[in-house]
């Protein structure tokens, strides 16, 4: 039998979720440059979802918002928490409006591989671990990336970048003997650091993971 030349299939993505708290585009345009600057790599061409749910029924030019977030090499794929005017301006830009959805009670298979680094990781360097967990019994310095599709164990200070779960495993952790981050990602969800100061990050050892959708971050005792 031909094989159709399309077939519909239900999946899921991750995506991030960009929350407006102001309808007022400079004040945006500019806070958002900000947390560019501090992770260019890592919003080039990312896709967003943008939530409205804190500036409802408060008119917004979407459009502006839509082509300044396309000069920064972002990608405006949908709308979420909008009202109805709000949704209006979407569909008739071509923005879908999307329902957030409950978190998957069916988490992914926990890793099966363990990829362990006895060195420090250089400004420059990208480290990835497919599959499974990363190890590192060293220092992960400014403008370093690593990625893990599972944990990531840092015996030594992280200053740079660190991205687990990047396949989407809710259940991966970030640990550090020592912490003072560019970013922590775990599953899509990341912190710069602004975010982890507002937190009560310290630099003393540890522990980043996802609770209800969200990142927080505890004191391992040294």
């Amino acid at each position: 039998m031909q094989k159709p030349a399309l077939e519909l299939k239900c999946s899921s993505f991750m995506l991030s979720v960009l929350h407006i708290n102001s309808a007022e585009l400079p004040h945006l345009l500019q806070e958002l440059d900000k947390k560019l600057a501090q992770a260019p790599q890592f919003f080039i061409n990312a896709p967003l979802v943008l939530n409205f749910s804190a500036i409802t029924h408060q008119a917004i030019d979407l459009l502006a918002l839509k082509e300044a977030m396309a000069e920064r090499q972002l990608i405006l794929v949908g709308i979420t928490g909008a009202d109805e005017a709000q949704q209006q301006q979407a569909a008739q830009l071509g923005i879908a409006h999307l329902k957030m959805g409950k978190a998957n009670t069916l988490p992914p298979a926990p890793p099966r591989e363990c990829k362990v680094l006895k060195q420090n990781v250089r400004s420059g360097q990208q480290i990835y671990a497919q599959n499974g967990d990363l190890i590192i019994f060293g220092a992960v310095s400014n403008g370093a990336e690593v990625i893990a599709d599972g944990s990531i164990h840092i015996y030594g200070t992280l200053r740079g970048k660190a991205m687990a779960g990047a396949k989407g495993d809710a259940n991966a952790i970030i640990i550090a003997q020592a912490l003072d981050a560019e970013l922590v990602s775990i599953a899509g969800r990341y912190w710069l650091a602004e975010n982890l100061q507002q937190h009560g990050a310290k630099r003393g050892s540890c522990c980043i993971r996802l609770n209800d959708e969200s990142l927080t971050v505890e004191s391992l005792p040294d």
